[in-house]
């Protein structure tokens, strides 16, 4: 664990977008990203169960991930299991197979969520999708597009000096032109090598208890652009359903009793010492009984499952964004369901937003022509 986290702050600073070789490596987790993702929506039909999906998504990343940068000790793999929460469930249902059998039916709403890394440098994306419904119509479109349009706004906006509360707001207004509520307790995060939680982030939505610093952000950043918005109030709560998805505080240490607690911490810091992960990859009676020692020690951060209030239409949506000298590359994105609103975007800032373009000119050539203008 040492060895990882030392290496995570020394490399920090040097190993940014700065460098083509980390744009790649991000350009090639995203590339696998944007293919597991797309493959397991192809799925999403009706008798389909979840746990399987959820398993595909997992093996997909296993596969594609394998073929790469083999040569040298380069970590690679899964920086965020397949996640499948249908209907009013907000995000991380990833069950186990002994505890789940459901399948999916005509006309749900599915969130798929999954991220992969190499060498640390992490792409995540997310998307929503209506089962059997190419043309998705009423209140659900609504939902959709308003989630799917904040975002588009939200990689428009991220260019070096924007504030991160003007963000929030913009998400807000694109909420209240559909209609919806974006998720309170919902964080976009900026990105680093082998952090996929970093501490300069976006607010999905503003309120008395969820307040963030005021940010601006700056050339050669990354971002987990994540936002979720629901028809009703945009209060998530737990459920009844297990959390399996966790990651390992890093700076947290403790001697476990327990066997089985032992057992798998032992295998999350020699499979998943900096990513979360889910616990359905490891043997699962151990696994569930070790990891109530390791949360209650503050050992693993959980990633519990989160539920809007029943009959509500939720979607979710994840890009991955990077903040270059010259643009702002969007390089995880997946497929978009057809959708039918009768709401329509009239506020001239957010068209303006929408309408505006993600390159700009990079300050030193900026400078540059201004000398040669002199000459």
């Amino acid at each position: 664990m040492d060895a990882v986290v030392t290496k995570d702050e020394d490399d920090d600073e040097e190993l940014t977008i700065d460098d083509q070789a980390v744009v790649t490596k991000y350009k090639t987790a995203a590339e696998f990203a944007n293919k597991a993702i797309a493959d397991v929506a192809k799925e999403c039909v009706a008798g389909k169960g979840i746990v399987e999906l959820c398993d595909l998504g997992d093996r997909l990343v296993k596969e594609a991930t394998a073929g790469v940068y083999n040569k040298g000790k380069i970590e690679k793999g899964s920086a965020f299991p397949c996640c499948i929460s249908v209907n009013n469930c907000v995000a991380h249902h990833s069950p186990l197979a002994s505890e789940c059998a459901d399948v999916l039916k005509e006309g749900d709403a599915v969130k798929i969520d999954i991220g992969v890394h190499i060498d640390g440098f992490i792409a995540v994306v997310a998307t929503t999708i209506v089962v059997g419904q190419p043309i998705v119509e009423g209140r659900q479109a609504d939902v959709i597009m308003a989630t799917n349009t904040a975002a588009d706004a939200v990689v428009k906006m991220l260019k070096p000096g924007t504030k991160n509360e003007e963000v929030t707001r913009v998400i807000q207004k694109i909420a209240d032109i559909y209609g919806c509520n974006p998720i309170e307790g919902v964080l976009s995060h900026q990105m680093k090598r082998y952090v996929i939680d970093g501490n300069k982030v976006i607010l999905n939505k503003p309120n008395q208890e969820h307040k963030v610093e005021i940010c601006a952000f700056e050339e050669n950043e990354v971002y987990g652009i994540d936002i979720v918005m629901s028809t009703g109030l945009g209060k998530a709560k737990e459920g009844d359903a297990r959390t399996t998805v966790f990651k390992r505080a890093v700076d947290q240490n403790y001697s476990l009793k327990m066997k089985a607690s032992r057992y798998i911490f032992n295998e999350i810091n020699s499979k998943h010492p900096t990513m979360p992960f889910t616990i359905r990859e490891f043997d699962e009676q151990r696994a569930r009984m070790g990891v109530v020692e390791c949360v209650k020690h503050e050992l693993l951060s959980p990633y519990p499952v989160l539920y809007e209030a029943p009959d509500e239409f939720l979607a979710h949506i994840k890009l991955t964004v990077l903040i270059t000298a010259t643009n702002t590359m969007k390089i995880t994105q997946g497929p978009r369901p057809e959708c039918k609103s009768d709401k329509v975007i009239e506020d001239e800032e957010v068209k303006t937003i929408l309408s505006s373009s993600t390159k700009r000119k990079a300050a030193k050539k900026e400078a540059a022509a201004k000398v040669e203008d002199k000459k």
